[in-house]
């Protein structure tokens, strides 16, 4: 059975996060991506968590996750034989995804320009940090400089109590996986024009304007209004995560029925006064009634609370560990986790895709590729001899 991107071929030359993330999706929906990697591994190869924390670079959680589903190739661009035998897939190729910047792009003649005339019907992906314009566009940035530059720093946590905190971001890559996901809804549009017009795009991908569509409406504050968003405007004044017997719970109260309902529920008089009378003057007393919400969550269990939530249409979610989810019926109903054999950890279960495809169900074809693994095979499809690979790899070319 055909997957929705069953025939086309991905070449990715990216690492990390943020280019591998969108390779990968490409690959879920069906898609041939072959990923190249310098001789020395992608640098995600070097990065944990690393089974029993003994680093080892076929072992890293996040390389393997990042790399499913992908052919693996190993090619050092920096030597004129390298960029031949890459442009010679590129000929072949429908999508190339990158994380050169412009100035890299241009010392190894691999701008899209030079690439449409090769192929001109290829798409290139280019994810970078600032973006292939601007007074940024060569500038290297690591995943924290980039979240910073996106503008959440001063917005997370929320909550007038971190109103001095410095900056922070969100754990490990997060913003990068953002990247890569917008990166791959625009690869996919960029096809689906090009089966209209025959033609190949280039496709520019800024890090930083990703991480700024986190907060988009946050940012539209300040041109629009002069209002400069803070940690102590961002935050939830009533409801959000509270404790309860075992565990927390996730309750949101955006309209006044919900907090109307969620009165009645509690059954506190004091919450039926007219200080908290309806949502918005509930609102001015929100550390209070937070405060009344929670004496009442801490009696009751996850379960019970999300029943009660969800007979009286109140918002209210439990808050999951990682245990419970992998566990959860529902995702295992829906297939979530998905289980593959890799050579060198052996069975693996990797969460999957979030979208189902009635006619082309998710697949894992393959792990993440070791070191160099499919060197002999793709090579060998271009018409290079298993002399000229020992050649090319004795010459620092693979």
């Amino acid at each position: 059975m055909e997957e929705v991107l069953s025939g086309i071929k991905v070449i990715e030359y990216s690492q990390l996060v943020a280019g591998p993330f969108c390779a990968r999706i490409l690959g879920d929906f069906g898609a041939e991506v072959l990923k190249i990697e310098p001789p020395g591994g992608d640098e995600a190869r070097r990065r944990g968590p690393f089974p029993k924390d003994s680093p080892h670079p076929e072992r890293s959680g996040l390389f393997l996750y990042l790399n499913f589903n992908k052919l693996g190739v190993t090619l050092n661009l920096k030597t004129k034989s390298g960029r031949e035998i890459l442009k010679k897939l590129l000929e072949e190729a429908d999508v190339f995804i990158t994380d050169l910047r412009p100035e890299e792009a241009e010392a190894l003649d691999l701008t899209y320009e030079e690439l449409h005339c090769l192929n001109p019907k290829l798409i290139m992906t280019a994810i970078t940090p600032f973006g292939w314009t601007g007074p940024y566009r060569n500038y290297r940035a690591y995943h924290l400089n980039v979240f910073h530059g996106g503008g959440e720093g001063y917005l997370l946590p929320g909550g007038s109590e971190f109103s001095d905190r410095p900056p922070v971001k969100v754990g490990e890559f997060g913003g990068d996986f953002d990247a890569g996901m917008n990166a791959a809804l625009a690869t996919v549009a960029a096809l689906y024009r090009r089966e209209l017009s025959g033609e190949g795009e280039f496709v520019d991908i800024s890090r930083q304007e990703s991480l700024m569509a986190l907060v988009r409406v946050d940012l539209s504050f300040y041109p629009n209004l002069g209002i400069v968003v803070s940690r102590e405007k961002s935050e939830v004044p009533l409801g959000g995560i509270f404790p309860c017997r075992d565990g927390y719970i996730s309750i949101v109260i955006w309209t006044e029925e919900e907090w109307k309902a969620l009165v009645r529920l509690i059954g506190d008089p004091e919450l039926r006064s007219e200080r908290f009378a309806d949502r918005r003057r509930a609102l001015e007393h929100g550390e209070e009634a937070n405060a009344r919400i929670l004496a009442w969550t801490v009696n009751f269990t996850r379960d019970e609370l999300y029943r009660l939530g969800q007979a009286n249409d109140i918002a209210v979610c439990p808050v999951f560990t990682p245990k419970e989810l992998f566990e959860s019926p529902q995702l295992r109903e829906r297939g979530f986790f998905a289980e593959i054999e890799h050579p060198e950890l052996g069975k693996l279960v990797c969460p999957s895709f979030p979208a189902r495809f009635s006619l082309t169900p998710f697949r894992l074809r393959r792990p993440a590729p070791l070191l160099g693994e499919h060197n002999e095979e793709v090579y060998g499809k271009l018409g290079y001899s298993k002399e000229d690979i020992l050649r090319l790899r004795g010459a620092g070319v693979i």
